[in-house]
């Protein structure tokens, strides 16, 4: 008699496919701040540098959220951090329907998008751990694909749809509320997911800290290694001026349905299709030439888009173009980070890096609002492309002089 092949441990692979869905709401979680209510609050007084500023605000966490990261690496398991996140962050998003929309609930609302990007924060944290315990090497640029597709279609896609339902609905809660269950009912592909490692979880939050630090000081000590920090550091390929579409709208004479559907449904397919697109080419080149190159395009698509008439014509097809290079770069950002970050305490390591990303992301927010103020929308779009230029130009000469360094050490 045949002898019976055992099967129990047979390592099954996880469709990328999966990481779309577990990262959207992350994504319309953010849509909901940039499109709907950026669209809502200038439309009823208040100024684009204080949507800048509650943009910026909701970013910090994102900033500092490896300080917490270790909470997913040592406790409970990724996909119950993740329901948590699913939860709270949807929850959240659903609670603002109480609150009337204006420059006096301003501080109010600003609180409730912190929380609530606190709690997108463990839904990411975990979904990029599960991706990078998932993934092959070789694939690390269309799982950062598939990743990206997630984040900034739901962006779109989330945003879009909330601005719609404000738009057409009665009651203004059911935007919020849409949002929110939408955010919620992602944990449906949380069976899809299979985990490679499972390791013993404890509560040692400072001495994972401790050895997350040693990790990162490894990779920083060797060429390859400083060069992906550093370039996750600059504000290359931030796509700021996409947090402030919506509050920049009325310059290009766009009506709410446009921004609703060119930075909403229609923008988020354009960029998921990106973001797969700019996976395959991560995989193709050397990671961090795809990630400067998208900034370069981006670039560009900036300048043209202020020397071009303002049309909603224009507005269309210049947030578009900028939504689908935009793709490109967060998925050139997530190749990079998972090529240097492997395995082991991946949320922590993941998001050490992705906080140095929000960083620029966060300031240049900040410093379009500014320009904005002082210049209008053509200025603050030349100053963006002139900052990105300028970030990828030292990035490169920096790259060429660690290189020829290396050659005369080998010597």
């Amino acid at each position: 008699m045949a002898a019976r092949i055992d099967t129990s441990h047979a390592e099954r692979a996880t469709h990328p496919a999966a990481f779309l869905v577990l990262l959207f709401p992350f994504g319309a979680s953010s849509g909901y701040i940039v499109v709907t209510l950026g669209y809502l609050l200038t439309h009823r007084g208040v100024s684009v540098a204080a949507v800048a500023g509650l943009t910026a605000i909701s970013l910090v966490p994102q900033t500092w959220k490896f300080a917490w990261a270790p909470i997913v690496d040592t406790t409970l398991t990724p996909k119950v951090w993740y329901v948590i996140g699913a939860l709270g962050t949807g929850g959240l998003i659903a609670l603002t329907g109480i609150i009337p929309v204006g420059a006096d609930t301003l501080p109010l609302m600003t609180a409730l998008v912190f929380a609530f990007s606190v709690a997108s924060s463990f839904l990411g944290m975990a979904t990029e751990s599960l991706a990078a315990h998932a993934t092959d090497e070789a694939k690390k640029g269309r799982a950062g694909g598939w990743l990206q597709a997630g984040n900034l279609g739901g962006q779109g896609i989330g945003g879009g749809l909330g601005l719609w339902v404000a738009q057409h609905a009665s009651m203004a809660w059911l935007s919020p509320l849409a949002v929110g269950v939408i955010c919620a009912a992602c944990m449906a592909a949380l069976p899809f997911v299979y985990e490679k490692e499972r390791r013993l979880r404890q509560a040692r939050y400072l001495s994972d800290l401790a050895d997350v630090a040693k990790d990162v000081w490894s990779i920083a000590r060797t060429r390859l290694g400083y060069l992906a920090l550093l370039i996750l550091f600059l504000p290359i390929g931030t796509g700021a001026a996409s947090n402030l579409w919506a509050a920049l709208s009325g310059d290009w004479h766009a009506s709410a349905d446009t921004v609703a559907l060119v930075n909403g449904a229609l923008g988020g397919v354009v960029s998921t299709f990106a973001c797969l697109a700019g996976g395959y080419v991560s995989d193709a080149l050397d990671r961090k030439i795809a990630y400067s190159l998208f900034g370069v395009l981006i670039a560009v698509c900036a300048v043209a888009m202020a020397l071009a008439p303002r049309t909603p014509t224009m507005f269309v097809f210049f947030t578009l173009f900028y939504a689908a290079l935009l793709g490109g770069a967060y998925s050139a950002f997530s190749a990079v980070t998972l090529e240097a970050i492997g395995r082991g305490a991946a949320a922590t390591k993941y998001n050490l890096l992705a906080s140095l990303s929000n960083i620029p992301i966060a300031w240049m927010t900040l410093v379009d609002g500014w320009a904005h103020s002082r210049w209008g929308s053509g200025g603050m779009l030349f100053v963006e492309a002139a900052i990105g230029v300028v970030a990828i130009g030292f990035f490169g000469v920096l790259a060429a002089l660690t290189r020829a360094r290396e050659r005369l050490v080998q010597v």
